[in-house]
């Protein structure tokens, strides 16, 4: 009997009959990390305390409580330390240090302070498969001959052809151009090559190199002795190279390309990486508090990837298979069921995230009508634009639907304003480098990392706390009033009120511990229906209105997506079900 016809014959589709068996089984235990809901803050654009136009630490603590009210578990910090920042901060010249732009030690203490009143954990952001080309080790590297101690920290090749001019491989960089950057020695001539899988002013590592391991457990001790809550690892999947440095003809991503299958990429989920991190764990085993790993790897196939989070290794990994997934009701089953089968069979929690600092929000994602954005990075003038009713209607039923999964969410800072992309900003205003190496064939990542909307009438939106403020590093678009945070703090209606009550919803009713069971009635539909303990979770994804069960409606996305008994398209819906 099809779900209409359940309807009306007045059969209740909350019933254990009406849902296949659970798909995954309730969490045991009071491990924090496998039901955590973390807030990404990336510093530069979260609040700026002293005027600069740049986001820093005391910025940051000084709006703990707003964050603490969305019922998150830990948040995590995008780089903050000393760097010259021609990567947003990825590129690190001092991992022990704060730059000066964002504080001081004692203002990052200040804030693992304030959040631990609140119960909320801080999670640093490590870069370790590259730093910045003014970090002390490479300065030294440059300055030492080849062959020495110091360039075995990095990776230098001497050059192919007869003279050593060609690059050392066929490597191209994630930023575009070559991967590979020759020196000039002290005498002045061309000397050795460099590998850096990012901007040329970030040298890949030597991680086959005991020194190298070394070096980066002082630094997890350093920040571990401070009480964090743990590290996100940045390209966590890229630290060793296959041995010899092989030719690659896939993309630079590692991702398949022309035949070349992604898991034979000789830069990415090399084999001996995982010994780096059984050594990470057991470092933070000997600390308190449950402190954790998060792994940013660009892995596939999902149980591949499943290799970085086994008991030994990463606590979690970031999902980009569900990150990236369309809005199509069959695509999304088929992600949670794959994400959830996989890091079940390894007893690891899946991992669920809509938007970061390195994609086009999902607010403006999903109202693209013409396929995704131009080289997958950003959306720029000369783009067709979301529409932005749409994108944002979408955005908040994915995201209701993402609270009810069980494991763990991270969320993107202003998600929960509904905020989206800066799609109309000058080309003279950005400043991500995979514009300016690509010549801006490719937009970059600017649009999702604009400074944060706080206050709706006051200068930069209240992001800049000061009576004569400097201009934002990035520009605001103007007609962002609408978004800011105190507008939206006395709206019932609002994106932030949605965040608020759901997430407190999710924690209430152990949400994210839970189990899921999809509908056996509407997998077929273009609803995602299922059941997580005694919540009915309903997306409708297609073009026409759906009928819901019976049931107490606890939550809705959107005001009004529920009439007669029916959930309008681009809408989500929790119901209370019935004990069965």
């Amino acid at each position: 009997m099809s779900e209409i016809a359940r309807l009306l014959h007045g059969e209740d589709l909350s019933s254990p009959d009406a849902f296949h068996a659970p798909l995954h089984a309730p969490s045991e235990g009071d491990q924090w990390w496998r039901s955590s809901v973390i807030y990404q803050v990336y510093p530069r654009s979260f609040r700026d305390s002293n005027g600069d136009g740049m986001g820093d630490l005391p910025g940051i603590t000084a709006e703990l409580d707003h964050l603490a009210e969305l019922s998150i578990d830990a948040l995590w910090l995008s780089p903050f330390f000393t760097s010259p920042q021609r990567d947003g901060g990825y590129d690190v010249a001092d991992y022990c240090d704060v730059d000066p732009l964002f504080g001081t030690l004692a203002d990052f203490d200040a804030l693992v302070a304030r959040a631990d009143r609140l119960g909320v954990r801080v999670i640093v952001d490590l870069v370790p498969n590259h730093c910045s080309s003014e970090h002390v080790l490479f300065r030294a590297a440059l300055a030492a001959p080849a062959g020495s101690a110091e360039r075995a920290m990095f990776i230098f090749r001497d050059g192919r052809g007869t003279d050593g001019s060609e690059p050392p491989n066929n490597w191209q960089s994630h930023f575009g151009g070559p991967a590979w950057t020759r020196v000039i020695d002290a005498d002045g001539t061309a000397g050795q090559w460099y590998l850096h899988l990012f901007d040329s002013s970030q040298p890949d590592f030597n991680w086959d190199n005991p020194a190298v391991r070394a070096e980066f457990e002082r630094v997890l001790r350093f920040w571990l002795d401070r009480g964090v809550g743990g590290f996100r690892v940045d390209v966590a999947h890229a630290l060793i190279k296959a041995e010899g440095l092989p030719d690659w003809g896939g993309r630079a991503d590692g991702g398949s390309s022309e035949g070349f299958p992604g898991w034979e990429a000789p830069m990415f989920g090399q084999e001996e990486i995982h010994d780096i991190y059984r050594q990470w764990r057991a470092i933070l085993a000997e600390y308190d508090g449950e402190r954790i790993l998060c792994a940013e790897a660009s892995i596939d196939p999902l149980p591949r990837l499943t290799n970085w989070v086994r008991s030994d290794q990463m606590h979690q990994a970031f999902n980009f298979a569900y990150l990236h997934h369309p809005w199509n009701a069959h695509g999304l089953r088929h992600v949670i069921s794959s994400s959830l089968t996989a890091f079940d069979a390894v007893d690891a929690p899946t991992t669920w995230v809509l938007s970061n600092h390195d994609v086009v929000r999902h607010a403006s994602r999903f109202g693209l009508t013409d396929g995704p954005p131009r080289g997958g990075d950003g959306i720029g003038r000369s783009d067709a634009q979301p529409d932005t009713a749409t994108g944002l209607a979408r955005a908040r039923a994915a995201s209701l639907a993402m609270f009810a999964l069980p494991g763990g969410i991270y969320l993107y800072q202003g998600e929960e304003l509904g905020l989206p992309d800066h799609t109309a900003m000058p080309d003279d205003a950005r400043q991500d480098p995979t514009f300016v190496r690509t010549a801006g064939e490719r937009i970059g990542r600017d649009g999702c990392r604009v400074p944060l909307p706080w206050q709706a009438a006051a200068p930069a939106f209240g992001f800049v706390d000061a009576e004569a403020p400097a201009t934002p590093w990035l520009p605001q678009p103007e007609g962002w009033a609408e978004y800011a945070r105190d507008v939206q703090s006395a709206d019932p209606e609002s994106t932030l009120s949605l965040y608020r009550t759901a997430l407190q919803l999710r924690r209430d009713l152990r949400l994210g511990a839970g189990s899921l069971s999809w509908s056996r009635d509407f997998e077929a539909s273009d609803v995602v229906a299922f059941r997580n303990g005694e919540v009915l979770v309903m997306l409708n994804m297609g073009e026409f209105a759906a009928p819901l069960p019976e049931g107490t409606v606890i939550a809705t996305s959107t005001p009004g997506s529920v009439t007669d008994g029916m959930l309008a398209p681009d809408a989500c819906v929790w119901l209370m079900a019935s004990a069965g």
